[in-house]
């Protein structure tokens, strides 16, 4: 089932994301050679906590088997996609970082995430980090009413295919709210003209994971992490966005 927001909780959802924003701005601040993810991960509880909004991730569990997610912020570098644990590993120059992170503010919920160069980095990796961007704009774009969530899927897939890099298929989109995963999924890949349709009061998180080689991805041991099946490089974008009769609304931006 799809849930539809009130223009009051979009409001909050607004609130959360604004949290979330800066959370996030504190972290790209602090991201430089030799500092460590769990450095990282104590910026944005810090900044999160002290807006009077909880950690969304912090003891998250998706499956049974699983330990709960023990952190705030998701760390993932170089070959790793997603939620990648925070802990002693330190930040080089030359590495790049997916940090993905969530709030919780009046029971709603705000969804974001960015890549980043350490220092200085090849000019193709900068590319990735840009193409993966800007592939999540193309998304956004899309994100009016009449269309369907289809549409944001083949456009984000499109501009990631013409450049060369793969489109990750195990992770997706998903609608966000008054929790962190609702309906609908929204894959970042698709044909136009299928899936549900955009109507207004829908929030859903976009998210976009690009791999340099192939899309195959696999799950370390840890149980969380997840990293590219060929060792190659690999980014992420997200914002959590509301459909309005005025267009999207991005609810993750300062």
């Amino acid at each position: 089932m799809i849930i539809i927001k009130s223009p009051t909780e979009i409001v909050l959802m607004r609130q959360a994301g604004a949290i979330l924003a800066e959370a996030l701005a504190r972290v790209r601040a602090a991201v430089r050679p030799g500092v460590s993810t769990a450095e990282l991960d104590a910026v944005a509880e810090e900044a999160i906590r002290s807006a009077g909004a909880n950690p969304t991730f912090l003891g998250v569990i998706q499956h049974p088997r699983q330990m709960p997610f023990p952190a705030t912020i998701t760390a993932s570098i170089n070959e790793e996609l997603v939620h990648g644990i925070p802990g002693s590993r330190g930040l080089r120059e030359g590495d790049i970082v997916s940090i993905d992170c969530g709030v919780t503010y009046q029971g709603f919920v705000a969804d974001a995430a960015f890549t980043v160069a350490v220092g200085a980095v090849a000019e193709e990796t900068q590319r990735l980090i840009h193409v993966t961007e800007q592939s999540l704009w193309e998304g956004i774009e899309k994100m009016r009413l009449g269309n369907r969530t289809g549409d944001v899927s083949f456009a984000i897939q499109r501009h990631v295919e013409k450049h060369g890099y793969s489109v990750v298929r195990e992770y997706t989109g998903h609608g966000v709210g008054r929790t962190m995963w609702e309906q609908p999924q929204v894959p970042n890949y698709g044909v136009a003209g299928r899936g549900p349709l955009l109507r207004p009061g829908m929030t859903i998180a976009l998210e976009p994971m690009v791999n340099m080689g192939t899309a195959a991805t696999k799950v370390l041991p840890d149980q969380w992490t997840v990293a590219t099946a060929d060792g190659k490089l690999c980014a992420h974008f997200e914002h959590s966005i509301a459909v309005t009769k005025n267009g999207p609304l991005v609810l993750t931006l300062p």
